[in-house]
C-alpha cells in the first residue's frame, strides 16, 4: 500500500490509544510499519519478538485504530495479514504538566539502543530567544524534517530525527517539584 494513500495524521485521543502508543514494544512495530506493510512474522523479526507476543502488541495497535490490515493472502491454508500505519504521522496529546512525554522517552530509548559505533549526531543548544525567535524556529525545524521526509527512501536503512524546543522549568519549579 503506498503512504500516499494514508490520511497525514491520526490524532490519539483515547485512553485506550494512548496506552497502546505508550508501550516501546508497539512503538518499534509501529516504526516497522512505517513504510511499508509486514505481517505478523515479519513484524516478529525485526523487532526481535516472538510471533505470539507480536501478534498480541499488533492486535492492541489495531483495536486502538493506529495500524490496520490492508492486504491478505493465502499461504498453505492459512490467511496471511499485512498490516500498515494508519496514518503518515501519529499525534499525541500534550502531556500536561509533570506527566509522561512518551515520545521523548522512546527516542531516549532507541537512542540508547542503536549501536554505538554507528554514526550518530546528538547535539544540545541552550538559547535565549524572543517568543518570535522561538516560533521561527520550531517552524523551521519542523519544515527541514517534511522536507527530508519526503526525500525518504523505504529501500534505505532508517533513520530518526527527533528535536524538542521547550522552554525548561524555571529554578523555582524545578525545585518545587523535588520537593
Amino acid at each position: 500500500m503506498p503512504t500516499d494513500d494514508l490520511p497525514e495524521t491520526f490524532h490519539v485521543t483515547t485512553d485506550e490509544q494512548l496506552r497502546a502508543v505508550s508501550n516501546l514494544t508497539r512503538h518499534r512495530i509501529m516504526a516497522v510499519l512505517r513504510f511499508e506493510p509486514a505481517t505478523i512474522t515479519q513484524i516478529a523479526e525485526r523487532v526481535g519478538l516472538a510471533k505470539g507476543s507480536s501478534s498480541y502488541h499488533v492486535r492492541l495497535l489495531e483495536r486502538a485504530g493506529l495500524v490496520k490490515v490492508v492486504r491478505t493472502r493465502k499461504v498453505r491454508g492459512v490467511t496471511e495479514r499485512y498490516y500498515a500505519m494508519s496514518a503518515r504521522a501519529i499525534a499525541l496529546p500534550d502531556p500536561g504538566e509533570g506527566g509522561p512525554d512518551v515520545l521523548m522517552r522512546h527516542a531516549v530509548a532507541d537512542l540508547e539502543a542503536s549501536p554505538a559505533e554507528g554514526e550518530r549526531h546528538v547535539r544540545m543548544a541552550h538559547l535565549r530567544l524572543t517568543e518570535e525567535q522561538f516560533a521561527e524556529l520550531g517552524a523551521r525545524l519542523q519544515a527541514l524534517a517534511d522536507e527530508f521526509r519526503e526525500l525518504s527512501d523505504p529501500s534505505l536503512p532508517d533513520a530518526s530525527l527527533v528535536f524538542a524546543l521547550f522552554h525548561p522549568a524555571s529554578r523555582q519549579q524545578a525545585e518545587g517539584g523535588a520537593k
